[in-house]
This record gives C-alpha cells, structure tokens and sequence, in this order.
C-alpha cells in the first residue's frame, strides 16, 4: 500500500467514525429532553443488538473499526527468530576422569598450585615454581618423590610410546627435557610455564612431533628413577636420606 493510498484509508476510517458517533450524540440529546424517550430509544437499541447477535453479525465497535483499518494500512511485523543457542566455549569440556584413584589424587594436588608464579629453580609455591619444581611438589603430595629437575625425572616410571595411550597424571617432556607438564586428557594439561605467568590449566600445544618423552609416574606402572612411598612416610623420606649419607661417609672415613 502506497502513502497515497495510506492517507486515502485513514480518511475513510475517520469518516466511518464521525457518522457511528452520531447516532450516538443523538441518543444523548434525546435522553437528555424526554425521560419517555429514554425508554423508548433504550429498548429500540436493545432490540437492534439482540437481533443483530441473534442474526450472527454483531456490529462492529468503532474501535474494532479502527483496528481493523490500521492492521491495513501499517503491516503486521515480521516474526523475529528466536536467537540461536550460544555456541559452546572453547576450552570449557570436562576433563576424562582419571584412570585411578591415584591419578585423581594427582590431579586434584597439582590443581591447588593454580595460579602459584612462575620462578625459575622454584620449589616452594609460597615464592614461586618451576616447571620441574610444580610437579616435583604435586607428586611429593600424594607420597611419590621424584628428582628435582627435568632431566633426571625424564628417567623416572615408564616410557608411554605416544599421547594416544597417554593417561591424566602422565608427565609429557619437551624441549629435549627442558621442559615438563602434567596431562590431563581431552587435549588439556597444566604446568607452570615460563616467568610472568602462573601454574594453571591450558590447552596443549604438545604433540607427539615436539615431545621429547612422555612417562608414568604412578604406582600401577613399574617404577623407575622416582621411589614411591605411603603419604605418611614421604616427608620422612629427606631425614632417612641425611642418615644414610652420613652412615655411608663414617664407612668410607673408617676404609681409609
């Protein structure tokens, strides 16, 4: 419909308008001069109403009029769609469960290091970790020790061919042993990662083509470098170590 067209309809509403409202100022102004009138008027107008239901095409309202002329003029709006589900968040999988209560135990540590700084030859995470020092500290709590830095732990557990078998807790080596992270399965894992930055979950930039080696640590495989001990006695582990060194030099003082 064209704005000629527009204006064309509006007058004819108006027009319809002033002559439904007539009638009905006449009726007042009858009602208003005779009282017998009223009576009359009133029950003629009751009468037109019952037969117009009755005939099944009850008249039309003035507003309804305008209403139906205005759905004319101005077209109904467009249905809008409803917005489309939001698109996952990358990153926001749940992780696989661990294969064992240990690995859980595991993983459940290392996690509280979140957010821990970065500092280079770091043990203690009330000053800062590094790489080798956050995993040393995460197996340290569930009774396992293992070497201090990343070239002697490369030794320790066995050797995993490929992240296709790796498990959540393995260690993956890269940078020719420079440096280690903890894997956590479905393509996550966690470490402490370069100064400026925290130990914290991220997703893996490792591949089989830039891992130096990839091992387990946890006590269902054999164990190698690193000596797995219940977690009541782990702490005890550096105060039997200071005995047998100073057993082992008393010997060799006494060889001499």
């Amino acid at each position: 419909m064209t704005i000629t067209d527009a204006v064309g309809r509006v007058q004819q509403i108006q027009s319809t308008l002033t002559m439904l409202a007539a009638p009905a100022r006449a009726q007042q102004t009858a009602t208003g001069t005779a009282g017998s009138g009223t009576t009359a008027t009133s029950t003629g107008t009751a009468a037109a109403a019952e037969a117009s239901r009755t005939a099944g095409t009850p008249a039309a309202s003035p507003a309804d009029l305008f209403a139906d002329a205005l759905a004319e003029v101005v077209p109904a709006p467009a249905d809008v769609p409803a917005p489309a589900p939001a698109a996952p968040v990358a990153g926001t999988a749940p992780l696989p469960a661990p294969a064992s209560g240990d690995a859980a135990r595991l993983i459940e540590a290392a996690r509280s290091y979140e957010g821990v700084p970065y500092v280079w030859g770091g043990t203690d995470p009330a000053t800062g970790l590094d790489c080798s020092g956050f995993v040393q500290r995460a197996y340290a709590d569930i009774g396992i020790q293992l070497p201090r830095v990343t070239w002697d732990q490369m030794n320790a557990g066995v050797q995993i061919p490929s992240l296709a078998e790796a498990q959540p807790g393995d260690l993956l080596f890269s940078h020719d042993g420079g440096h280690v992270s903890m894997y956590l399965g479905g393509g996550k894992a966690i470490d402490a990662p370069q100064p400026g930055q925290t130990v914290a979950v991220r997703d893996m930039w490792e591949t089989d083509a830039n891992i130096t080696t990839i091992r387990r640590v946890l006590p269902d495989a054999p164990v190698g470098a690193a000596s797995v001990l219940p977690p009541e006695t782990a702490a005890a582990a550096p105060a039997a170590d200071d005995a047998y060194a100073a057993q082992a030099a008393f010997l060799a003082s006494m060889a001499r």
